[in-house]
């Protein structure tokens, strides 16, 4: 009578033992389900949402270019007195192109630079808005056609490294 004991405890035993395996397989194809969604709507969000702003940031992540000009020396225009100016500036550039772009005409482009600045007056550049604004007209002039040239120069900004009115 020893052994009946056994066998009817090892009946519950065996009972439960699909009823965990069923549980497992069920918890098994949930996380898979779960998973496949979540890839899914991580594709579809990225495709209609993500996909724009992530070229976005690898527009802005380009390393900006500059190009760094000769100081320039020039008489200002005054009231009978000597007036000069000494600056030094380095522009910013679309690309390596613009740079070579500026380089083959860079005397075109100081003597543009030498008729602005010595078209001035030295009570124009005397606050940081007015040297901003002369920034903006640099930005103009080397901004045109360049003589024999079909192409356009790309510059968008000027960046004065030394500014000296004596």
């Amino acid at each position: 009578m020893a052994t009946a004991p056994k066998a009817k405890a090892a009946a519950p035993a065996e009972a439960e033992a699909p009823a965990k395996k069923s549980n497992k397989l069920l918890f098994i194809i949930a996380g898979v389900v779960l998973a496949v969604a979540a890839g899914g709507g991580t594709a579809w969000f990225m495709m209609h949402n993500g996909g724009g702003h992530q070229e976005a940031a690898k527009e802005v992540s380009k390393p900006p270019v500059f190009l760094p000009l000769e100081p320039f020396t020039v008489n200002l225009q005054g009231d009978g007195e000597d007036h000069y100016l000494q600056a030094a500036m380095t522009l910013k550039v679309a690309s390596i192109e613009q740079v070579d772009f500026f380089k083959l005409n860079m005397p075109e482009v100081r003597s543009r630079m030498l008729l602005l600045l010595s078209s001035k007056h030295p009570e124009e550049l005397n606050t940081p808005e007015e040297k901003q604004k002369l920034g903006d007209e640099i930005v103009a002039a080397l901004s045109k056609n360049f003589s024999g040239q079909s192409e356009k120069p790309e510059i968008s900004g000027v960046f004065f490294t030394s500014f000296v009115i004596q």
